[in-house]
């Protein structure tokens, strides 16, 4: 039994570490690109159900409430794919995590809502509800 609970112990603690990433304060970054905001959902290799909720839900936030909002894009970005290191690196993230990039007037402001993200992504309602209000008033501003 002790050995069970040690192994227990040991998976939850690998599951935790590859799926919560590094969390920041909003940065901002200097781009070419025009007004928007791109909801960006990083993900690695090896996802849990709450990584893949986080992405599910995101992006049905993002076709059913701004599908005719050009200003509004959804993307995944696989952290553990070379290609992709760059931005990886520019996020500061390693495993899963949710962004919304906020590009405004040449400046982009990387608002991190990984916390968030695992903390209701699992709740479709819930989730949907708070990702949509959060993207309205960053659209107001834009």
């Amino acid at each position: 039994m002790k050995q069970f609970a040690i192994l227990y112990f040991i998976a939850i603690t690998l599951l935790f570490v590859s799926c919560k990433g590094k969390t920041q304060e909003n940065k901002i970054w200097t781009t070419k690109k025009t007004n928007q905001i791109e909801v960006i959902d990083f993900y690695g290799t090896h996802r849990c159900i709450s990584c893949k909720a986080i992405e599910a839900n995101a992006k049905y936030t993002v076709e059913t409430y701004f599908a005719n909002q050009p200003k509004v894009t959804f993307k995944t970005v696989n952290v553990d794919d070379n290609k992709n290191y760059e931005i990886a690196e520019r996020f500061e993230v390693t495993g899963t995590a949710l962004f919304l990039n906020v590009i405004k007037n040449g400046k982009e402001t990387h608002i991190d809502l990984t916390n968030f993200g695992f903390a209701k992504g699992k709740d479709k309602t819930i989730f949907t509800a708070v990702l949509k209000s959060k993207i309205e008033t960053e659209l107001k501003k834009l």
